[in-house]
């Protein structure tokens, strides 16, 4: 059964139930209401009956018939009984006499008040107890509001109960039509995003509540996946083609040594050679490791609030050790009054590394010409931005910079193995902060790094 049929038939049985039961209860309490006040009514005549019949002022007497005549409202067969009662012996008599109930005659004799109801008739008695005798009065009379208007009543509750639950059917289901619709959309567009378009993603609607969170949270989640896919696409293809430069020379090297007797400085050369190419890979494989750590185990890592402007100090020192004669300059001009704008909330060992590899880059591919360093803030961001004025990077191939691996061609005469920018680029995206590349070729590279500020 699908959703829309679920959500359509429990909004039908819910809301049909709250109409039963209120146009239930509405139709109860009504009848209870109508018989009590109809008998109330009739009671009332009984009382001013006996007020005029036996009141000993004439003049009071007329008047209360009179006004009972005119004030009060005449109802359907409305019949009046004065019966004056001797004995007990005679209630049997005049009930055949009169058409009366005997039960209702006894009840009124026994009780000296009763009321008693025979389909629609309706009756109700007192006995008054005078000097020289003993006075039944009855008064019976058809409950036209129950026969007639308590009917009108029950019909228009069936008859609007009804309406109103095809109403509901229709409204039931025109509503889970247009909240499943977006949901039915997403799920058929997930469904066609397999690893041959992984980089397709699902439409974000602005001020559709929870719909674009639920689209945004699945876009968050196919950016995961497409960075585990470009990993281990980029692993495969690449990583297998730098593993085999080092590891030909160092069969090659091993073949050419054991093909004859050689003298110690011989092996001595050759042993070097193999060395430098076993260290190139063990920098290369640990380079990878921390490049899929860094992608896939954010989860795992201590955040804690860092000042950016010392971070970049800090970056600075490290650079002095690795580079001493680098030409970094600190340009602190646009520094917030407001030292609250200069903090983020990261792990400070990758933040370090991610600077040490912009400034590492800088300097290599500038020959150590003036690399600026500056810091700036938003309300709600922090702007990290390194410039250089180095070889940069052709305009063709920036697309693959974040590729593993991938050199530009103008870079030959430079060492690196291809891993700064992408490791550098997931650490931004670790701290949800926004990396920017621009250059000119000849003119040297501009990297913009954003962090969201840290808020309490």
């Amino acid at each position: 059964m699908s959703s829309i049929r679920k959500i359509t038939l429990f909004l039908i049985g819910t809301i049909s139930l709250m109409l039963l039961f209120f146009g239930g209860s509405v139709y109860y309490f009504q009848y209870q209401y109508s018989y009590t006040d109809f008998y109330k009514r009739l009671e009332t005549r009984v009382r001013v009956a006996e007020k005029y019949y036996f009141d000993q002022n004439e003049t009071n007497a007329q008047v209360l018939k009179k006004l009972r005549h005119e004030q009060l409202e005449k109802l359907s067969e409305e019949r009046e009984y004065i019966i004056p009662i001797v004995n007990a012996e005679e209630l049997n008599n005049i009930a055949i006499e009169k058409a009366l109930p005997l039960g209702f005659i006894k009840s009124v004799y026994s009780k000296n008040t009763a009321k008693y109801q025979t389909e629609d008739v309706f009756y109700y008695g007192a006995r008054f107890d005078k000097t020289n005798a003993t006075y039944l009065i009855l008064i019976s009379a058809k409950n036209y509001y129950a026969s007639h208007h308590l009917l009108l009543l029950r019909n228009v509750l069936i008859g609007s109960g009804l309406i109103s639950i095809f109403i509901i059917i229709y409204l039931s289901y025109f509503f889970s039509k247009r909240i499943f619709e977006p949901i039915n959309h997403i799920i058929s567009k997930v469904n066609s995003i397999s690893s041959d378009n992984i980089h397709l993603r699902l439409d974000e609607v602005k001020d559709n509540g929870e719909i674009n969170k639920l689209a945004t949270t699945f876009n968050s989640l196919l950016n995961r996946i497409e960075i585990a896919f470009e990993t281990n696409k980029n692993f495969i293809s690449n990583a297998s083609h730098e593993f085999s430069t080092p590891l030909t020379t160092i069969i090659g090297e091993a073949d050419v040594a054991l093909m004859k007797e050689r003298s110690l400085n011989e092996y001595k050369e050759t042993l070097q050679r193999i060395l430098n190419q076993a260290e190139r890979i063990n920098k290369i494989s640990q380079s990878l490791l921390f490049l899929a750590q860094t992608g896939y185990k954010e989860n795992k890592l201590t955040f804690d609030i860092i000042r950016t402007d010392e971070l970049i100090i800090q970056s600075k020192e490290i650079m002095n050790q690795l580079i001493p004669k680098n030409n970094i300059q600190i340009d602190f001009n646009l520094l917030p009054e407001n030292p609250l704008k200069l903090k983020v909330y990261g792990n400070k060992e990758l933040l370090l590394l991610a600077c040490t590899n912009i400034l590492t880059n800088a300097c290599k591919y500038s020959s150590n010409k003036p690399v600026q360093v500056s810091l700036a803030s938003t309300n709600n961001e922090v702007i990290l931005v390194f410039k250089d004025q180095g070889i940069g990077i052709p305009e063709s191939e920036i697309q693959y910079i974040y590729d593993p691996f991938f050199r530009a061609t103008n870079t030959e005469a430079y060492d690196g193995y291809g891993i700064g920018l992408p490791l550098t680029r997931n650490i931004v995206r670790i701290h949800k902060g926004q990396l920017n590349i621009s250059s000119i070729q000849h003119f040297g590279v501009t990297v913009q790094i954003k962090l969201p500020i840290y808020s309490i």
